[in-house]
């Protein structure tokens, strides 16, 4: 793949400033897109530095967006959403701050609500194998174990 020139280069920002404009990018998935295009190492920080100081991309309010947008659409639990985020570089106080946007109460209802619709579908000869799907399930999707534990004592609610 050839490298951009500078004039490659302003064509690159503008480019990389139109996706973020269309949609919440971070500077993880910039760098990704500029090194397709074959921008250079150093153009691509240049290009990213210049998206941040121009606002289009700002690592809070990426952390923001992807938590809210993985937890209403994906029904993505506290763990996998911030493990997302860490693989994409985003900050640790971002993430912990955009975690805590969370409603307690949404959370709780929404993990509910997956085991229930799970253990409609299983076919399990004993609770306990029933439990130990049901919790495997949720841990994958990101919940974390003391909160499935507490979502799974009460037999009734997922018979």
């Amino acid at each position: 793949m050839r490298e951009m020139n500078a004039t490659d280069a302003e064509e690159a920002f503008r480019k990389a400033a139109a996706c973020c404009a269309a949609a919440e990018q971070c500077g993880a998935d910039i760098r990704k897109k500029l090194e397709k295009w074959g921008l250079d190492a150093d153009s691509r920080e240049a290009v990213v530095r210049r998206l941040e100081e121009e606002n289009f991309i700002d690592e809070a309010r990426y952390a923001r967006c992807f938590v809210r947008d993985k937890f209403r659409y994906n029904h993505w639990g506290r763990v996998k959403i911030a493990q997302a985020l860490r693989l994409k570089g985003i900050a640790p106080a971002a993430i912990g701050d955009a975690l805590g946007e969370i409603d307690g109460e949404d959370y709780a209802r929404t993990l509910r609500q997956l085991l229930q619709a799970k253990a409609r579908s299983l076919k399990t000869a004993s609770g306990y194998e029933r439990n130990g799907k049901l919790a495997r399930f949720a841990l994958g999707r990101g919940f974390e174990m003391e909160l499935i534990m507490r979502n799974l004592h009460v037999d009734e609610d997922f018979a």
